[in-house]
């Protein structure tokens, strides 16, 4: 018999929260996906990795840890709830409105929760999209990626072009208010109407909230490999600027204005949850590689579906390591977090050094003062994590 792993053990009292004012989300971590996008670093795996994939052990496993991490925080009500991955839809939607239940069971959701699921098109259908509208879902975000034929196949992405505008209307059609489209640009082969016609594909999707990232090529990835094979080119920086412009023009246009530099939405549709984060608040992370936050603590689950699903059978957070924050790194976080936000970051969190940095950055156009706030210009915006390097020092 294999024996069961080990896992780290937490500090025995965790910070208490702040207080009601303070946000706290639940983000669930699904594993699973059909097939492994090149350029995706994250912690997923597909059936054959797995040697067959088994969703309702996962949720099972995933009931234990929520009850076990209720157990250490005091039960604390969720104020959003995010499931993402991996592919949350490859779950169905019967078995995403049970990990609903299991968050409301062991948290309870404010009556005004934001709940979120991501979606990959190809896996969605308007009974799916019914299934968790009536499980209590107020979100989806869509992965698009992009409308040409071209990039998707360099993306790996299996979806056709036209699925996730059809998806979307779906689930508008479903009841759901907020629906978000991820976009990526600056795929090797793009063109810039490539991604103009991306960007009005969502548009007239009727989504509210578009998110847009370049594409980064990470080490370990299929895309890397190719990349340093010669196969593909590599992203050009200058190229992914001119598409960042490209993007945020044409969503200002349509009444979609930032409110994070890879975010963009119409009134009153950002992103909670991100926010959250964002802002400092205080998550749980469930499922396999999840991370989680309680003020004071970062800490981390084992990656594996297997090892994960071995130890909550033993009763036991499946924690593979922390780390304790200290008031500087806190700042640091604070610092990069907020001046990515539209409504930037309060001046007076900043010491007498870092205000002179910013002084700095304000002649040099990347900054602006909007009363006590720093908020970066649309230049700045492009050389965002420059300018929080600069003010750090």
């Amino acid at each position: 018999m294999t024996p069961t792993p080990t896992a780290v053990a937490l500090p025995e009292a965790p910070p208490a929260r702040r207080g009601p004012e303070d946000p706290f989300g639940v983000y669930v971590h699904v594993p699973f996906c059909f097939t492994r996008c090149g350029y995706c670093d994250f912690n997923t795996y597909t059936p054959a990795e797995l040697g067959g994939a088994n969703p309702d052990a996962w949720v099972a496993a995933l009931a234990r840890e929520l009850e076990l991490a209720a157990a250490r925080l005091g039960g604390p009500r969720a104020d959003t709830v995010f499931v993402g991955g991996g592919t949350p839809s490859l779950l169905g939607g019967a078995r995403l409105a049970l990990v609903l239940d299991h968050v409301r069971q062991h948290f309870g959701l404010a009556d005004d929760a934001e709940v979120t699921t991501e979606a990959n098109p190809e896996s969605t259908s308007p009974e799916f999209f019914e299934s968790i509208r009536a499980a209590g879902y107020t979100r989806v975000s869509l992965g698009m990626q992009s409308v040409s034929p071209r990039v998707l196949a360099t993306l790996d992405r299996i979806h056709s072009p036209g699925r996730p505008v059809a998806a979307a209307r779906e689930a508008r059609a479903a009841g759901f208010e907020h629906l978000n489209i991820d976009l990526i640009y600056g795929t090797p082969g793009e063109t810039d109407d490539d991604l103009l016609r991306s960007a009005d594909a969502a548009l007239e999707a009727g989504v509210d909230h578009v998110s847009a990232y370049s594409l980064i090529v990470e080490d370990g990835t299929a895309l890397a490999r190719r990349v340093r094979h010669g196969e593909l080119p590599a992203p050009d920086g200058d190229v992914m600027a001119h598409r960042y412009e490209l993007v945020d023009t044409r969503l200002r246009a349509a009444g979609m204005d930032w409110y994070e530099v890879s975010n963009w939405s119409r009134p009153g549709a950002a992103c909670r949850h991100n926010l959250g984060y964002w802002g400092g608040g205080r998550w749980w992370g469930a499922g396999p590689g999840a991370h989680s936050y309680d003020g004071a603590l970062r800490y981390w689950n084992v990656k594996h579906p297997n090892t994960y699903a071995q130890l909550v059978a033993e009763n036991v957070l499946p924690v593979a390591g922390f780390e304790e924050l200290t008031e500087s790194d806190r700042h640091t976080e604070d610092v990069m977090l907020r001046l990515r936000m539209r409504e930037g970051l309060p001046l007076a969190t900043l010491d007498p050094a870092e205000r002179e940095r910013a002084a700095t950055s304000v002649s040099d156009g990347l900054l602006r003062l909007d009363g006590e706030r720093l908020v970066l210009t649309d230049r700045g915006r492009l050389l965002a994590d420059a300018v929080v390097r600069a003010l750090l020092g």
